[in-house]
């Protein structure tokens, strides 16, 4: 398994062959390995990595982690697939944008743009109230929201409220250009987030 964490630069497109494909920019590492998970210590098999060494100041606890590897803004980890051993990595390895190739699939994961309170027509998309036959200022509204019976608001009504800043995972997504100098990686169609959102990228 590949995998590695970038930071969503901008949408942009690609001429190949007279087509025009729509890509998302991601400035995809370089990323280090800063300690790996074993099932006898964590009793799960994982790779911690970091991104972004930005010299942020860092607590101490968090300083002796990170001893020698530098002081790195994010920090994330990879699950391994059975099969697959932790043994092919090391605390110091780094990781970069050569492990992706032209043509992969990929599962891109961040967390999606934050959208405020909303109501039910944007959030769930309700068709909302008729605009005539004696109704005002009832277009946008939900409706009845209890019933008959159990005269409460049954558990998980669909309603008003906070929309967005939810994590999203979109599988098979294709990698349409590696540029190994810039470490940047393009991916076909919309990746969730707006720019400068933190993805992970895994095969």
């Amino acid at each position: 398994m590949s995998f590695i964490v970038g930071k969503k630069l901008k949408m942009s497109q690609i001429w190949k062959e007279e087509e025009a494909i729509p890509v998302t920019l991601i400035q995809a590492g370089p990323v280090v390995v800063t300690q790996i998970r074993t099932k006898e210590k964590d009793k799960y098999e994982a790779v911690q990595v970091g991104f972004d060494n930005s010299k942020k100041k860092v607590n101490k606890p968090l300083a002796g982690h990170l001893k020698g590897l530098g002081n790195f803004r994010y920090l994330n980890e990879f699950r391994l697939d059975k099969g697959e051993s932790e043994k092919e990595y090391k605390v110091g390895d780094v990781l970069d944008v050569t492990q992706f190739n032209e043509g992969d699939k990929v599962i891109v994961s961040g967390l999606d743009k934050g959208r405020g309170f909303q109501g039910v027509v944007k959030r769930h998309g309700f068709a909302g109230g008729p605009k005539t036959h004696g109704q005002k200022d009832r277009l946008r509204a939900p409706g009845s929201i209890g019933s008959t019976d159990a005269q409460r608001v049954i558990r998980g009504k669909k309603m008003a409220g906070r929309m967005g800043l939810e994590r999203k995972s979109i599988k098979n997504m294709k990698v349409v250009l590696v540029d190994k100098e810039n470490n940047i990686l393009a991916v076909k169609g919309a990746v969730p987030g707006m720019r400068g959102t933190i993805l992970e990228i895994k095969s």
